[in-house]
């Protein structure tokens, strides 16, 4: 029984339904992307047959797509997203109110239309049940790759594939602000819009995991830290210059908050002095109670084991005077 449901799957896989353009052939969108879920799905990053547009999901396809396609296709991880609703075992799940934007050609507007309105896909819950045992992924995958891709196999089973995602987590860590402000002006400049939002959304995720890490996944107000064997993060990385105006998703303009503390943060209710003090606002008025606010003023804030990972005292002293409410 479940050789058949392997070979009925495997025969969807073969017959994708893929876009063709003259001079550069068929696209490799969608076996990229299945490549990339049955990637999460062995690192147990995806854990249900729901697949969400995640950081993690757009770098493996990134890293996947520049191991394994040589044709001058643009790589753009919305396109198969959105597309794979042609094939029978995808299901687009839209957000509340959401409603996906296309073109002309009934293609996928942008990443930014794609991430604002779907919630999630589906994948059939017989092929993901499947996909659950390492053998038949393996199966899945070199299926895929044999069909697809049949001449780069000892290229997609190389160790490279963690080198983008190395490369940006060493930025977010080591680069001072100005050095990767002027990174990402320089891939404005170099990358089209679609795949300089995926790149955006890619490093955000990286600095949402890294920033707390540094922290030791602990609120460095609140000395909160939750600890769990599921895929949960309850300490959020706050940006103290907000991204929309820095463009720095360097460690130094992060601090790992609990997320009421990060909103009282984001919404000027608290600031921490360029010399790591908490200041509540003058402005506010609470019942008493544990959770409150004005239990942390004074408080000098836990910081990272390195010096040069704490947090900027320019963008704090930026916060104090723009932010912060008197």
């Amino acid at each position: 029984m479940e050789k058949e449901k392997i070979s009925l799957y495997l025969e969807k896989f073969r017959k994708l339904n893929r876009g063709y353009s003259r001079g550069l052939g068929k696209a490799p969108h969608k076996p990229i992307l299945l490549l990339s879920i049955l990637e999460l799905i062995k690192k147990k990053e995806i854990t249900s047959n729901r697949i969400f547009i995640t950081p993690e999901l757009v770098l493996a396809f990134k890293n996947i797509w520049s191991k394994l396609v040589k044709t001058e296709h643009i790589e753009n991880f919305a396109l198969p997203f959105y597309h794979m609703r042609s094939e029978p075992f995808w299901y687009l799940v839209a957000l509340p109110n959401g409603e996906i934007s296309t073109t002309k050609s009934k293609s996928i507007k942008s990443f930014k239309n794609l991430k604002h309105n779907v919630a999630f896909a589906e994948i059939d819950i017989n092929l993901f049940g499947l996909l659950e045992f390492p053998v038949n992924l393996k199966t899945f995958q070199d299926f895929l790759i044999d069909s697809y891709f049949p001449e780069s196999r000892y290229i997609y089973n190389s160790e490279t594939s963690v080198v983008k995602e190395s490369q940006i987590e060493y930025e977010i860590e080591h680069c001072k602000s100005k050095e990767y402000v002027e990174k990402m002006i320089l891939l404005r400049n170099q990358l089209d819009k679609e795949q300089f939002e995926e790149e955006i959304f890619v490093r955000g995720g990286l600095f949402k995991r890294k920033v707390p890490k540094i922290y030791d996944n602990t609120c460095c107000i609140s000395g909160m830290k939750v600890q769990t064997k599921h895929n949960i993060q309850m300490i959020d990385a706050c940006h103290i210059y907000p991204f929309s105006l820095s463009n720095d998703d360097t460690v130094t303009n992060g601090i790992a908050l609990s997320p009421n503390l990060h909103r009282a943060f984001d919404r000027g209710l608290l600031t921490i002095t360029s010399d790591y003090v908490v200041r509540i606002s003058p402005t506010i008025t609470e019942n008493e109670s544990k959770f409150s606010l004005k239990q942390f003023e004074g408080r000098k804030i836990a910081l990272p084991d390195k010096v040069k990972m704490y947090p900027s005292a320019e963008y704090l002293t930026w916060h104090n005077k723009e932010v912060f409410l008197l």
